[in-house]
């Protein structure tokens, strides 16, 4: 698998990659922001393996979107890894993202990769459903409802 910065070549396979995954348009912390506006990293394993979108802000860097096309295989471990060391040399003293209260998966996930919860937002994901993104469902994830927003956080 290559880990690599998306490139023009890559634009049509990315777009397509988050519109499948929901990702076009990202809500968080009562923002609306539009990933492909920001840095990405591609995962390519023979073919668009995973995607993630990231942001360069001040001392941090925040992960906004991460989708692999298929679990278990490496995919968001290599990209996370990827992301971690960009942020690092530029000179970044914080990797976080925020990920829904539904999000299990998520959760065990960066807490695996040394992520600690650092904050809630409790019902936010109720306001910008109201707010900023519509389509976002009242179920999540395992049936849970989707209210809350999780900061999570990895000091480099």
């Amino acid at each position: 698998m290559i880990v690599r910065e998306r490139t023009p070549a890559d634009e049509t396979d990315v777009t397509a990659f988050l519109a499948a995954n929901g990702s076009l348009r990202a809500a968080r912390l009562g923002e609306l922001l539009t990933p492909l506006s920001h840095p990405a990293l591609v995962a390519i394993d023979g073919a668009l393996a995973g995607v993630l979108t990231y942001i360069l802000d001040g001392a941090a860097c925040e992960i906004l979107t991460l989708h692999a096309a298929a679990r278990w295989r490496g995919t968001g471990t290599a990209l996370v890894n990827a992301v971690l060391a960009r942020a690092r040399q530029a000179g970044r003293r914080r990797l976080w993202l925020i990920t829904t209260n539904d999000n299990v998966d998520a959760l065990r996930f960066y807490q695996r990769r040394g992520f600690h919860l650092s904050k809630l937002h409790a019902g936010a994901v109720i306001t910008s459903r109201r707010t900023l993104k519509p389509e976002i469902p009242e179920i999540g994830d395992h049936g849970i409802p989707l209210r809350d927003e999780l900061e999570l956080s990895l000091a480099l």
